[in-house]
């Protein structure tokens, strides 16, 4: 006795594949157009077109390059000894914008603290990001006088802004079910924090601190430019000074100083995350 076979024949030809709709097919194109729309906007402006320069005047670039290509370290106690201040400061900076940015991230968090709370420190952190460095260096210049002082409060003015993002991030991307499970106890909405939300993202709070700590570092370099202390200032005043080849050998002990935190900063993340 014969059976009928139990998957049928489909006629494929019958079957309709659904269209994508207007919307999503002119999705892409529409980005590229405002992509390249912005380019267009804004080539003339930022002058662009004296890019054929860097092609026609290599000569002056060259001329120019040559004088970096003999590193003098004559003072090179006193140069790695400003570096090394700026790895204090960026140290300082750091640590105290971490110690008022954690706080204040998860105040930011809109999935722990009301949107009456969390929109308006959203905003000052706002500005905080907005600011520069290296303004916030010559507010406190003028402050507290000069010194590596104007430059950890500069640093941590401006990173306090950055860690409470970062860190608020971290936070509203964190399991909800932990929390749930400590405040089905009865907790109080801080021990919800402190044991449901804190032990889950702090590696990467962890992470996104020495992350930082890199780049304060990097933008330390600099703060001596207006009086924060730092090998910034021995930089400026080789450069404005036409010293170039104290300035290569500046350059080179900065360059050294930031690839060794950025290796020793690798291998700890890999031990974090």
């Amino acid at each position: 006795m014969s059976t009928a076979p139990s998957n049928p024949s489909i006629d494929l030809s019958r079957i309709e594949i659904p269209r994508p709709s207007l919307a999503t097919r002119l999705r892409g194109p529409l980005v590229w157009l405002i992509i390249f729309g912005l380019l267009a906007w804004s080539f003339a402006p930022v002058e662009i077109y004296k890019a054929v320069h860097v092609v026609t005047d290599w000569r002056n670039m060259a001329e120019f390059a040559a004088g970096f290509l003999k590193p003098n370290f004559k003072e090179w106690r006193a140069y790695l000894a400003e570096m090394v201040e700026t790895v204090q400061i960026a140290v300082w900076g750091t640590a105290m914008a971490v110690v008022v940015g954690a706080p204040l991230a998860i105040l930011c968090s809109a999935n722990v603290a009301p949107q009456w709370v969390v929109q308006p420190l959203r905003r000052l952190m706002d500005a905080c990001r907005a600011i520069n460095e290296i303004v916030f260096a010559l507010l406190f210049v003028v402050a507290v006088g000069l010194g590596p002082f104007a430059g950890v409060m500069a640093l941590a003015i401006h990173n306090v802004g950055i860690i409470a993002k970062l860190f608020s991030e971290a936070v509203e991307a964190s399991d909800p079910r932990p929390v749930e499970g400590i405040r089905a106890t009865g907790a109080l909405r801080v021990q919800e924090v402190i044991f449901g939300i804190v032990p889950q993202v702090m590696p990467l709070w962890s992470s996104y601190t020495l992350y930082r700590f890199e780049t304060n570092v990097r933008s330390a370099t600099v703060l001596g430019i207006v009086g924060a202390g730092g090998i910034g200032h021995s930089l400026y005043e080789n450069i404005r000074s036409f010293q170039y080849s104290e300035t290569a050998a500046i350059i080179i002990i900065v360059v050294v100083t930031v690839s060794l935190i950025d290796m020793l900063s690798a291998q700890i993340r890999k031990l974090l995350v």
